[in-house]
């Protein structure tokens, strides 16, 4: 199964900046189908960011975050070769992880 996550990486002067994409619905529970229905809660509530095996980041999530959400994060004193993994879970149990090794290369 293909990850509903992806990673890329951007080494700048003094950080590292860190991009996450997740393919999510994102929906809030008061969206209505066309038939009028209302479309159930579905949304990220957790989002884990670790660094060589250490959490260096947890999100406590939400509804009103908008489909396919996009994150970025900046770190100070990664050096190559460092693991990062991003991970979520949502209110209806589903979850997903992706790690992505750092290179001395942009844009990895």
């Amino acid at each position: 199964m293909t990850s509903s996550t992806k990673i890329r990486s951007q080494r700048f002067a003094d950080y590292l900046e860190i991009k996450v994409l997740i393919r999510h619905p994102m929906e809030n529970g008061r969206n209505r189908d066309s038939e009028g229905k209302l479309i159930p809660a579905h949304f990220i509530q957790t989002l884990s960011l670790e660094l060589n095996g250490q959490t260096v980041m947890q999100a406590h999530l939400g509804p009103s975050l908008s489909r396919d959400p996009y994150f970025c994060f900046r770190l100070q004193r990664v050096e190559s070769g460092a693991l990062v993994k991003v991970s979520w879970s949502d209110n209806q149990g589903l979850s997903d992880a992706v790690e992505h090794k750092i290179s001395d290369i942009s844009g990895e």
